[in-house]
């Protein structure tokens, strides 16, 4: 079903190295064809979706990969301006983070976060997370262009 739908753009927004890398060595076990753009930040993230400064040739997401804990602007606070932005809140949001508190999993569904996910410190699950995420919203869910 992957090879007839087109590749969407994703954007991830992780500060950790080690999870940036696990989350590209997971497109590249899969083969997932997505693009994945990856900023550090809340601040970036927002620039990158607004197209500001060094961002203006980004392109849009068509998923967001989203961290709750972050420097400069945490993933609550982009979470809450994506979906406060009318020309922005149509992207999906998943929030992949390594938080299971339950303040953490009921504000980000109040953000309207389309999907909370804990991430597992395991690799090969977490690697299966990641290509789950991908097939859920790139093959059987329908987003908005």
């Amino acid at each position: 079903m992957t090879d007839t739908m087109a590749p969407i753009d994703i954007l991830l927004v992780e500060d950790d190295p080690g999870d940036v890398l696990m989350t590209q060595e997971a497109f590249e076990h899969h083969k997932i064809r997505n693009a994945l753009y990856v900023v550090a930040d809340g601040v970036e993230a927002l620039q990158f979706l607004r197209r500001e400064e060094r961002y203006s040739n980004a392109p849009r997401p068509g998923l967001i990969l989203l961290d709750l804990n972050l420097p400069r602007k945490d993933g609550r606070e982009v979470l809450a301006e994506v979906k406060a932005t009318p020309e922005l809140r149509s992207i999906p949001v998943v929030v992949l983070t390594t938080s299971e508190a339950e303040e953490d999993i009921l504000r980000s569904y109040d953000l309207h976060a389309n999907a909370y996910v804990t991430k597992p410190v395991d690799f090969d699950r977490f690697v299966e997370v990641v290509r789950q995420i991908d097939d859920f919203f790139v093959t059987v869910v329908k987003l908005p262009r």
